[in-house]
């Protein structure tokens, strides 16, 4: 599963680097981990994932689930300023 590391690392060190709201709010994937889950997205879609890839694929989704989660709260305390 090393492909999902750098989507893994680009959090930690978004994370790690220190946030506020407005940076939480304006945080973006990479390009490269975009492209990695549209790949594992269409591939899913027409040949099927690997067991590993599955995984993958689920892990980005949980985190791009956290993410949304992180900016609506970011927004809240934004609007309460």
């Amino acid at each position: 599963m090393a492909v999902a590391m750098p989507v893994y690392q680009e959090i930690v060190e978004f994370i790690a680097a220190g946030t506020t709201p407005s940076s939480v709010v304006a945080y973006r994937p990479s390009e490269a981990a975009k492209m990695r889950v549209e790949e594992l997205i269409g591939r899913e879609k027409s040949d099927g994932l690997s067991a590993e890839e599955t995984v993958e694929l689920e892990h980005y989704m949980q985190l791009e689930h956290l993410m949304r989660l992180a900016k609506a709260r970011a927004w809240r305390i934004l609007s309460d300023e």
